[in-house]
């Protein structure tokens, strides 16, 4: 006898131990030879390596789950055991399968969050999803290890209704302190997947009367180079509510407008032409679009024409406007065709007014 137990119940638990390391041992064994196989199918017809993430995840639980397995079919197939220790065993099993699934998961989100961190960094120059992602990994890991905690004290007769309720409470006194800086991290995350522009896009936000270059979105802001070269540092909420143009997409090409009158009585088809003639030659105009002087207006001192003309690149608009008002206005002089100002004719009727007090108001001398 030794700790009360007889010589045959010490063989039957080292018999038992036995089997139990030989079997984990077989265990390690075929799953390692079965994924490695089963990672060489899969590699081979995959252009990915988002499989060989997931095999490398599931590895590791699935031998421990297997593992946990065995040992609780040796243990229940022990009569040495007292009874007493049944319930004891059974929790410890218990915690053991549950410590496994939070192993799976938490390995599994992590796997998925780097795999996709990767991957979107070679299909965007953004750097707001390489912020965003680890952000998102820790509240799922965080909600996991809460959803384990309350799974394991419920096994244990735990009252966990009141730490969901604390939970919950603290959750909304946390959103409520940090409301600002919660929405500009929504309306961040939902930047990233709309995509309504990317990093060098040129863009205007209508409400702010602001535009320039993207330079960075953030998780909480966006910066935005304007060309006097000065910092615009606009909130993502803002960003979120606001009426945004992108003159970077689809593409760079670029129309623009310049308004132009002539006088009251010109010849319209000569002032068309002269003026179509005059932007077409502009340095910079793109001469595979057609150019366009459209009568647009009788305005009040002059008619108002509107010159169409296209650019390649939206970065020259104020130069390519500044050539084409010069070209316009050098080919309507040589043409002879007056560019009218601003004119306003005032009459003054003087009823029954002495001729003295008119000189006066009139600011005449005798």
């Amino acid at each position: 006898m030794l700790f009360g137990w007889t010589q045959a119940q010490w063989t039957q638990l080292g018999l038992t131990l036995a089997g139990v390391a030989l079997v984990v041992v077989l265990i390690r064994l075929l799953t390692d030879f079965i994924l490695r196989r089963v990672a060489g199918v899969i590699a081979g017809r995959t252009s990915t390596d988002l499989d060989d993430l997931l095999l490398d995840v599931i590895r590791l639980p699935l031998q421990l789950a297997l593992i946990a397995a065995i040992l609780d079919a040796a243990v229940d197939g022990l009569s040495v055991l007292p009874d007493g220790w049944r319930p004891g065993l059974e929790s410890g099993f218990f915690v053991a399968y549950a410590s496994i699934a939070f192993l799976f998961l938490w390995r599994l989100v992590s796997a998925l969050a780097t795999w996709y961190g990767r991957e979107a960094a070679q299909l965007s120059d953004s750097k707001l999803d390489e912020q965003l992602l680890p952000f998102f990994r820790r509240i799922a890991l965080l909600g996991l290890l809460i959803l384990m905690l309350i799974i394991v004290l419920g096994h244990f007769g735990v009252e966990v209704s009141g730490l969901v309720a604390t939970l919950g409470v603290s959750t909304l006194v946390i959103g409520l302190a940090g409301q600002a800086a919660l929405a500009d991290t929504i309306s961040g995350f939902v930047l990233m997947i709309d995509r309504p522009f990317r990093i060098g896009d040129r863009i205007e936000i209508l409400e702010l009367g602001t535009w320039g270059d993207v330079v960075d979105v953030g998780l909480r802001s966006a910066r935005i180079r304007t060309q006097d070269n000065r910092l615009v540092i606009v909130p993502n909420s803002v960003l979120g509510k606001s009426l945004i143009v992108n003159h970077s997409f689809p593409n760079s090409h670029y129309r623009l407008d310049v308004h132009v009158g002539v006088a009251y009585g010109t010849d319209i088809e000569l002032a068309r032409g002269t003026l179509k003639r005059a932007a077409g030659q502009v340095e910079g105009v793109w001469p595979e679009r057609e150019v366009e002087a459209l009568f647009m207006e009788m305005g009040d001192s002059a008619l108002i024409f509107r010159i169409r003309v296209w650019i390649e690149s939206y970065v020259d608009t104020r130069r390519i406007v500044d050539r084409v008002n010069t070209a316009a206005y050098q080919a309507l002089l040589e043409a002879g065709i007056d560019t009218p100002f601003p004119q306003r004719t005032l009459h003054h009727r003087l009823d029954q007014v002495e001729p003295e007090h008119v000189r006066r108001l009139m600011g005449a001398t005798k």
